[in-house]
């Protein structure tokens, strides 16, 4: 049923740096045929630090831990998104499936591996309780003992609201090299992180010692190099629009993504892109540390 690469499994079987990555941004996060090149761009990125990648997906009724680039071309926008609800379900019925940040934490908690990068997780959607809507993502986080590498909470989200909420799970919520949650474009604004750690191996230091004391998952928020503080008037727009439309549930997010790109004149496409690279890169150096 789970099927790990040679690469992989060697290393977790020698104890060494493996990095967990999604499918859902490489088939919902880009315009079609570009979220391949950022999946394979985040590999190498892992590489580059010294970890192997592992990039995860349900493929032929079976879920995969290390896609091969030519798998990673199956993942395109018809591809099934895949929580932690459904991987049985994909499996089941031999779907591709892209797993999102929870159901890509269900595969690495039940194989061994701690770290993982991402864009941003998932959390409470804005207008809470109507949609009524709270990622999947958090539950997972909380029960999964796993470091997760993002630039924050997704930026259509309440971040506000998320990070509560992974307070009352027992989640530490991370900054690094900053002491506010980056809100994905924009690298200040966010609330008060739990903690701010400076190196790679302080992060690797603090995630062993909260697993020690029985913890599971742990955030970690990293700023873009470049960030986009304009960003906010067009979420705001794309939700509207997104509501107008009646786009709700696992749709929204895609929606809001395309239309931040179109808008934007695709600057939040370029920026979405360096920050995924970006935080592959610091999981690679913290999983190595």
């Amino acid at each position: 049923m789970i099927r790990l690469t040679e690469e992989v499994r060697e290393a977790l079987a020698a104890g060494g740096a493996v990095v967990a990555l999604e499918t859902t941004l490489v088939a919902h996060g880009f315009p079609e045929g570009e979220g391949v090149e950022v999946g394979i761009e985040s590999e190498r990125q892992v590489r580059a630090a010294g970890a192997v990648p592992a990039t995860i997906g349900v493929l032929d009724g079976e879920v995969v831990v290390g896609l091969s680039a030519d798998e990673l071309g199956r993942f395109g926008a018809d591809a099934r998104k895949v929580g932690p609800r459904d991987l049985a379900a994909a499996m089941t019925q031999g779907a591709v499936g892209a797993t999102t940040v929870g159901g890509t934490l269900a595969v690495a908690r039940a194989v061994g591996i701690s770290w993982l990068a991402t864009g941003g997780v998932g959390g409470v959607h804005r207008g809470w309780p109507d949609p009524p809507d709270v990622s999947a993502d958090l539950a997972q986080l909380a029960r999964t003992p796993a470091l997760v590498v993002s630039a924050g909470v997704k930026s259509l989200l309440d971040v506000p609201a998320t990070a509560e909420l992974l307070e009352s799970l027992g989640v530490p919520v991370l900054g690094y090299r900053v002491d506010t949650l980056p809100l994905f474009y924009a690298a200040a604004g966010g609330p008060a992180v739990s903690g701010r750690v400076d190196s790679p191996d302080e992060a690797a230091r603090v995630a062993r010692a909260h697993w020690e004391l029985g913890g599971n998952g742990l955030l970690l928020g990293r700023a873009p190099d470049e960030p986009l503080d304009d960003v906010e008037p067009l979420i705001e727009q794309a939700l509207t629009v997104a509501r107008a439309e009646s786009v709700r549930g696992q749709a929204v997010t895609p929606f809001v993504l395309s239309y931040l790109h179109r808008e934007s004149g695709g600057r939040t496409l370029r920026a979405n892109k360096d920050l995924i690279a970006q935080n592959a890169r610091l999981a690679g150096e913290i999983a190595t540390a």
